[in-house]
């Protein structure tokens, strides 16, 4: 998914035109809900109601959507099921010692801590990609200067996005030239072929950021981009929605504290 940028998405979903505050108001307070969260059911809460507003409300394509999950994903299996097996506990339903040192086992309270550490991960992603598909990088640059974040770093930030998609576009541009020569038709040749892109992403990469340098100081660079972006006003119904969304959720959050997968609460 190379041409495929996240920030074209963010430019163009459905909840482009809502206000940038209370995007990341939703975002960033459903990521603290699901860490100050003592159940499962907080957290799957909060990843169910954010993918139905991204994949309903925002119009992201599904696929797109699941994509972004992937890798995440197959880290949070990974993670959990090492926590499952080495945690312990009182109600064994397996056990194996293949070595003296070694001790694997299946217990409620490992599954229980695997899968709410599970849904925790899913709940604090489906808040991160929410804000990456629904809030452009050039409307967080404008919150930024607006919260007064430092304009070196700002500056340094926004030189680095840019840096992304100089390096990206070389990168596009020169796979596709491999392959239309048929460049990976064998193993030899994508050896070749991959050896030859990264230098020549590198080189391309080095002469972009070299006319940048140049076209700053024609345009009189004095230490401070102009941010490009407009402040939307706050409307009343986005505003009792994600008062609502984190109203509801600190609530099943807190009602839920002690509801664990297997076995009684304490």
């Amino acid at each position: 998914m190379y041409e495929e940028f996240l920030e074209d998405i963010a430019q163009t979903n459905g909840l482009r035109e809502v206000n940038t505050y209370l995007k990341l108001l939703a975002g960033l307070g459903a990521i603290f809900l699901c860490l100050l969260s003592q159940s499962y059911i907080g957290p799957l809460f909060i990843a169910i109601v954010l993918s139905v507003t991204i994949l309903s409300l925002a119009k992201i394509d599904a696929r797109t959507y699941g994509g972004l999950f992937i890798l995440p994903f197959t880290f949070a299996i990974m993670s959990v099921a090492v926590i499952i097996l080495i945690s312990g506990g009182e109600e064994t339903f397996w056990s194996w010692s293949p070595f003296p040192w070694l001790s694997l086992s299946l217990t409620s309270e490992s599954i229980n801590e695997g899968f709410f550490v599970f849904c925790r991960v899913i709940g604090g992603m489906s808040a991160l990609i929410f804000i990456a598909l629904t809030t452009p990088m050039t409307d967080l640059f404008v919150v930024m200067r607006q919260c007064r974040v430092p304009e070196v770093v700002l500056d340094l930030a926004m030189m680095i996005y840019r840096s992304i998609f100089m390096i990206m576009d070389q990168l596009v541009q020169t796979y596709h030239a491999q392959v239309m020569r048929l460049g990976y038709g064998s193993f030899r040749e994508s050896i070749q072929s991959f050896s030859t892109l990264c230098g020549s992403v590198f080189i391309g990469s080095w002469s972009a950021g070299e006319d940048l340098i140049r076209a700053m100081d024609a345009r009189c660079y004095d230490g401070k981009f102009a941010v490009l972006g407009e402040t939307r006003p706050i409307e009343v119904l986005p505003f009792i929605t994600v008062a609502l969304f984190l109203g509801v959720s600190s609530v099943v959050v807190f009602l839920a504290r002690d509801l664990p997968l297997l076995g009684a609460g304490s």
